[in-house]
């Protein structure tokens, strides 16, 4: 069965005073369309969306809505002022008996609409530009990186929303596992063009990488054909002049053909370098504590990191997960217990606010600033890892053009502030890199490269993010603040996290209406429900479905260290590696093992009837 169009663009030209962002541009999304927007930061997702919802007016071409049919759109920078508080702001396209819908989104959001506008963080005000577009429930949902600022717990709350939604959406996002658990086609955007594939992200990179393949592919038989041709004009044309003009033309063609063609954007050249190495223990915790007022932080944690550790930090928004990296990075004191640092640390530090760079200065001055942030005169030069490199070929290595070196950090997107700061970080050499939400904002291929760069550092990292893909690809480590005061260590990433507490996904409380939990409180207990034919509990049938690619993906894993421990020269090489490597690759296979014993278990109580 066809379904309707809820929105078309047709022949879209976009032009903001240079080269074009988008020309001759067409696209349609449907009824029930799950779509992945995706590019590389700075390709026009943002922009694009806009027009998707009417708030960029084109040069040229047509915006067609279906009947009845309204769009949502959730921006990165709301703007607040005209509202007393967040609730305000929510409700504010909703009549007085709709307005309810605000405190229920606001409940799995996680924040409270009677925050006043004025001292609200930039995150609460994310969450209520989210929370308001949830609220009208439009028919078309535009949604900018509607996962950043938001804690894991609120991230799944968000899926299951959006997994149960009637309404079409449009999502831009950096979050691997976000954009697999929800979408169903994928549009890419590649150098103005923007290609759709009815799959969703999960197939994406498989895509991307055999359409370049293609491109490549064609690019090599037009530069044989142009060289074939030139030397058959350099060799024969003064003798027939007249007879193949036309062949010296179409040569010309070719020429202009491939020039015309625009060069895929690289990927940033990133590097780390870990400067002397530190002591082999870095950081000791013991017994630390800290709360402020009577809201308590942590009580008697311990800890002790060693070099070549990568300790991911999860946990709820306000849990204390950076009061915590600061504790054990001696920034601020525990208020009991005693935290005592290695030997010959050089400490790199991406915080999440980006406080270590000013948006009032260029991207120039940024780079060339020292640690308190006052500007080096006219320097021209920065050292990077020991070796002095203009500042604009630094820059470019991380992908700004000549004319952003003298554009004030202001008017960077948030992947571009991002870049800029990696970039500030890595001139560096460090063996402690201390990372306060790095992913935000920046696109998969980069994320690819500092998964890869964080993965083969030989220093020690300390990581607090919400991104889960990330957090499974990169951590040795996860440190899990659950609440209360207590932090707890478990071995490897997020997903072994989630199989050692022996769930699939963390535990959070399920909103009840105000009516229904009343309702509740009032009836007399009930019998217990009957047991399923299958024998299992709803929890059970849950853990049953999702063991096989938990399975998959540990003997996967398995594969890899397998693979590492293979190289004889290992041992001798790198020990610590080796040493690392083992132990990982032991709790890996005691891990598979036991997850194939609950499948068996669980399988079989299943089919018994």
């Amino acid at each position: 069965m066809a379904r309707a169009p809820v929105l078309q663009l047709s022949d879209i030209s976009l032009t903001f005073g240079g080269d074009p962002v988008f020309d001759g541009l067409s696209l349609i999304v449907q009824e029930g369309d799950r779509v992945a927007l995706v590019g590389r930061n700075g390709s026009g997702k943002s922009t694009l969306m806009k027009v998707m919802a009417g708030l960029v007016e084109p040069d040229r071409g047509a915006r067609v809505l279906g009947p009845g049919v309204t769009v949502g759109y959730m921006e990165q920078e709301p703007d607040l002022s005209p509202y007393a508080t967040l609730g305000d702001f929510a409700a504010s396209e909703l009549g007085e008996s709709e307005a309810y819908r605000v405190a229920m989104v606001a409940e799995g959001l996680k924040f409270d609409p009677s925050t006043p506008v004025a001292t609200a963080s930039g995150g609460e005000r994310r969450r209520a530009a989210l929370a308001k577009l949830l609220a009208e429930a439009p028919a078309l949902m535009l949604l900018d990186e509607p996962t950043n600022h938001l804690d894991i717990e609120a991230i799944a709350w968000l899926e299951e929303e959006l997994r149960t939604t009637r309404a079409a959406y449009v999502l831009i996002s950096h979050d691997r596992a976000f954009l697999n658990h929800l979408t169903r086609a994928t549009l890419w955007i590649d150098r103005g063009d923007v290609r759709r594939q009815e799959q969703g992200f999960a197939a994406f990179e498989e895509w991307r990488d055999k359409v370049w393949e293609e491109e490549d592919q064609q690019r090599h038989k037009l530069d044989r054909k142009i060289k074939a041709e030139a030397r058959w004009a350099v060799e024969g044309i003064s003798a027939r002049r007249k007879r193949n003009m036309g062949r010296v033309r179409a040569l010309q063609d070719l020429r202009t053909e491939r020039a015309g063609q625009i060069r895929r954007q690289g990927t940033a050249a990133m590097e780390l370098e870990v400067s002397e190495k530190s002591g082999k223990r870095v950081i000791e915790a013991e017994h630390i504590a800290k709360a402020f007022g009577e809201k308590i932080i942590l009580r008697d944690f311990s800890i002790k990191v060693a070099r070549g550790d990568r300790i991911a930090f999860v946990g709820p928004n306000g849990a204390g997960k950076t009061t915590l990296l600061k504790m054990l990075t001696g920034e601020i004191a525990p208020d009991s217990g005693t935290v005592r640092l290695g030997t010959k640390l050089e400490m790199a530090v991406f915080d999440q606010a980006r406080s270590n760079i000013r948006e009032d200065l260029t991207l120039w001055e940024a780079l060339t600033s020292d640690k308190d942030m006052r500007v080096s005169g006219k320097a021209d030069q920065i050292m990077v890892r020991g070796t002095p490199k203009h500042v604009v070929g630094y820059l470019k290595e991380f992908l700004f053009t000549d004319a952003q070196a003298r554009a004030p950090v202001a008017s960077l997107s948030g992947g571009e502030k991002a870049r800029l700061l990696l970039a500030k970080i890595m001139a560096k050499p460090s063996n402690l890199l201390v990372l306060d939400e790095p992913t935000n904002d920046l696109d998969i291929e980069t994320l690819d490269l500092l998964q890869e760069l964080l993965t083969e550092f030989e220093g020690t990292v300390l990581l607090v993010s919400h991104d889960r893909d990330f957090i499974d690809r990169v951590a040795t480590q996860t440190v899990a603040m659950e609440g209360r005061g207590q932090a707890t260590v478990y071995a490897g990433g997020w997903s072994d996290y989630l199989a050692q507490r022996g769930t699939a996904t963390p535990e959070r409380a399920q909103p009840k209406p105000a009516a229904t939990a009343a309702k509740a409180a009032q009836a007399p207990a009930e019998k217990p429900a009957a047991t399923p034919k299958s024998g299992l509990s709803f929890t059970e049938r849950h853990r049953l479905e999702a063991l096989p690619a938990e399975i998959e993906r540990l003997e996967a894993e398995i594969a890899r260290l397998s693979d590492l421990l293979s190289d004889p020269e290992l041992f001798t090489r790198d020990p610590v590696k080796f040493r690392k490597a083992t132990e990982m690759l032991a709790a890996r296979q005691e891990t598979l093992s036991a997850a194939e014993e609950e499948w068996l278990d669980l399988e079989e109580r299943n089919a018994a009837v």
